[in-house]
């Protein structure tokens, strides 16, 4: 098996560096967002890179500060911080309309990316939608006592299913307040959006994705419901499906 290539340098204008591949191609491109903790040697952004290869798609994935070869530190950052890594990466690493692909916390980071450079969008293609997740799945299932500590600390460590433990920062958390969506207004987001859930998440309620369809001003919105599917959405039948929507999203256009 080869390895991968060193990823490219993109150093943002407060220094932090940011680790990125990218393939040139036909547009539309394809620009992946994943998750909180995630980086983008997973499951689904190598086998997005791997199809868009194939086809001759053009396409970007990177780090968010604090993940994965990128610089920072992850208890530093924020869910406005990384939608502003985002959207650097948009804007400097990519060219012309672009089909987001946003995994669990990146389908948030989508969003905000959307409002912000509502121009440069092509579609939005959401896995285990995750928006505002830092009430539902941090702060709320935190009992009194560990708020407390967290007040006290301003960082914690919490257990993960998914591996390394989760590091909470109270930082991350009431920044985040700034961008919940849910509670707001409609969403001015127009073009095609498609939110792949599965009925078996246990960190983020597929009625989440109902809810954030609901939301979009866009009458070209999809919820596609994965009836066993899990969280992660990274088996193989997962993944063909990820890159089937996708595919129908790029010949849609």
């Amino acid at each position: 098996m080869s390895r991968e290539p060193r990823p490219e340098r993109l150093t943002l204008a407060d220094g932090t560096m940011l680790a990125c591949h990218r393939r040139s191609g036909a547009s539309p491109g394809v620009l992946f967002l994943g998750g909180f903790t995630s980086d983008m040697t997973g499951a689904k952004a190598t086998t997005l890179d791997v199809w868009c290869r194939g086809r001759g798609q053009a396409f970007v994935r990177f780090d968010y500060s604090g993940h994965g070869a990128s610089g920072g530190r992850f208890a530093d950052g924020t869910i406005g911080g990384w939608a502003e890594e985002a959207v650097a990466v948009l804007d400097r690493l990519t060219e012309g309309p672009q089909i987001l692909v946003g995994s669990s916390m990146g389908a948030w980071v989508m969003l905000l990316v959307a409002l912000a450079r509502p121009e440069r969008i092509a579609g939005l293609l959401g896995l285990a939608c995750a928006v505002d997740f830092t009430r539902y799945l941090l702060w709320d299932r935190l009992d009194e006592r560990l708020r407390e500590r967290l007040r006290r600390e301003r960082v914690i460590s919490l257990p993960s299913p998914y591996g390394e433990p989760y590091i909470i920062a109270l930082n991350l958390i009431e920044e985040a307040e700034r961008h919940q969506l849910l509670d707001g207004p409609e969403l001015p987001i127009r073009g095609p959006v498609r939110l792949i859930h599965g009925m078996g998440d246990a960190d983020v309620p597929w009625r989440i994705s109902l809810e954030v369809a609901g939301k979009i001003a866009s009458p070209d919105v999809r919820v596609i419901l994965v009836k066993d599917g899990e969280h992660t959405l990274s088996r193989d039948q997962d993944l063909r499906l990820l890159t089937r929507t996708l595919g129908e999203m790029v010949e849609g256009r």
